[in-house]
């Protein structure tokens, strides 16, 4: 046994010294990520964002204190954010985040060379924590080429650039930890990102994170942390999306066209998994879809597992979401879902939420019984919108409620199905109906699954 020790010790002294030795050359020596960096940072860039908000009371809205607040003159405040920006383009596109740029009402871009431009907001997306900007008066500006992020595998070395705390423009290493990670983000994103342990810090939102070959990979946006610094997990909005974003900037969006799918589902766990037959876990189990869903439409029933988007695997709704997103609205995606056992191969238009019905939208006047409250017709855009579920596919639904709707017990989301024992069926009902009221009013609506009754004096 000694001798099998000793033997295996002289083994693994040979490999470490033929592993580790001094450099032999120039070249190695000087061997660094430094090439990279220089090709790389001037095309990222700090940004400098600011909006004047009113500060507000908190009582001016209310029906009984706002006669106090008649006279209040609100004090504009001008709030400021600090962030990163990638140039994608030598006419000055650059994509950021969000809650960066979002509402800004100036916003000004500093290049590492410290050129500054203006800058204007041409598409973003809160959902999605992503916005597209134009440099003014900008010309032949250095910028990074997009590598499809799908390419992308855990293990790869990657750079994140950016300017933490406001400190200046700083570059930071480390390896793809993960991908396709769904629901970890921070803020209003919410969706599918690649998980980086390079440090990510306040003030590298928006900043850039690329490959050993200078390519844009992600977008830097948020980090999961408990004291605020970075811990070694950075999340990254994949370029593919990115893609999509431009291309819809190009074509004179100005908000994102996301694709409906029309159903709601969860996701595939072990115990699902065993129920259905699938063998292993993973996938969506469809629990709903709209009868205007363009899954139905192409066959896809109740209970269906979709598999695959694209050729991709989708293990979460957010993913699925993410796969539609990057096809685009217009495409058709190939999606592999299972029934009873056997795979079936479907093709999906990439829709935008139908405006059938028309919505009919109304706000009521200052001597309705309920001013200020909006009202629209169900339909698949306004489900969207307001984020009710597919439970309810028609009717009248409270868009906002209002200060008076809100003293009621009346909330957004809420679907009105009676006024005093009269059934609701379009947006011109509620008037009526309104008008028509007593001294007493009695609303039976429907919140969620639960029905609920309302009833106020007037």
């Amino acid at each position: 046994m000694r001798k099998v020790l000793v033997c295996l010790l002289l083994i693994w002294g040979t490999v470490a010294a033929a592993d580790t030795r001094v450099p032999a050359s120039q070249a190695e020596i000087s061997l660094s990520f430094a090439p990279l960096v220089k090709q790389a940072t001037p095309a990222v860039v700090n940004i400098y964002a600011s909006r004047v908000v009113q500060s507000r009371s908190s009582f001016a809205d209310d029906p009984f204190f706002n006669n106090f607040f008649r006279d209040f003159q609100p004090r504009p405040r001008v709030q400021n954010s600090l962030g990163s920006g990638v140039i994608l383009s030598d006419d000055g596109i650059v994509v950021s985040n969000y809650h960066v740029v979002g509402q800004a009402t100036d916003i000004r871009v500093v290049l590492n060379n410290r050129q500054e431009y203006a800058a204007k907001v041409l598409l973003g997306d809160e959902e999605s924590d992503l916005a597209i900007l134009q440099l003014e008066g900008a010309d032949d500006m250095p910028h990074l080429t997009l590598r499809d992020s799908d390419t992308v595998e855990v293990g790869e070395l990657v750079l994140a650039i950016g300017n933490p705390f406001g400190v200046g423009q700083t570059v930071s290493s480390g390896i793809v930890s993960g991908l396709a990670r769904s629901g970890t983000a921070t803020g209003n994103a919410r969706g599918y990102f690649i998980q980086t342990d390079a440090p990510i810090n306040p003030g590298n939102s928006g900043g850039a994170l690329i490959d050993v070959q200078g390519r844009l990979i992600g977008i830097n946006t948020s980090i999961l942390t408990r004291s605020g610094g970075s811990n070694g997990i950075g999340f990254a909005i994949p370029s593919a999306l990115v893609a999509q974003f431009v291309k819809q900037a190009h074509d004179g969006e100005t908000r994102f066209q996301r694709p409906w799918a029309g159903v709601t589902g969860q996701s595939v766990d072990s115990d699902l998994s065993d129920s259905l037959g699938l063998g292993m876990p993973g996938g969506v189990i469809l629990s709903e879809l709209h009868r205007a869903s363009p899954f139905a439409k192409a066959g896809l029933q109740r209970g269906d597992v979709v598999l695959e988007v694209d050729g991709l695997a989708v293990n979460t709704p957010a993913e699925m979401l993410f796969r539609m997103s990057v096809r685009g609205i217009g495409e058709t995606a190939d999606v592999l879902y299972a029934r009873e056992g056997a795979l079936v191969h479907a093709r999906v238009e990439m829709i935008t939420p139908p405006e059938t019905p028309a919505r009919e939208a109304i706000s009521l006047g200052e001597r309705a019984v309920l001013p200020g409250l909006r009202i629209a017709r169900i339909n698949p855009a306004v489900v969207d919108e307001l984020g009710t579920g597919l439970a309810v596919e028609d009717g009248v639904v409270v868009v906002e409620a209002g200060p008076y709707g809100a003293r009621a017990g009346l909330a957004r989301g809420d679907v009105l199905l009676r006024i005093d024992g009269r059934r609701v069926e379009a947006p011109r009902d509620v008037e009526t109906l309104m008008r028509q009221a007593g001294r007493r009013v009695q609303i039976e609506a429907l919140r969620g699954t639960r029905r609920i009754m309302l009833s106020f004096r007037v």
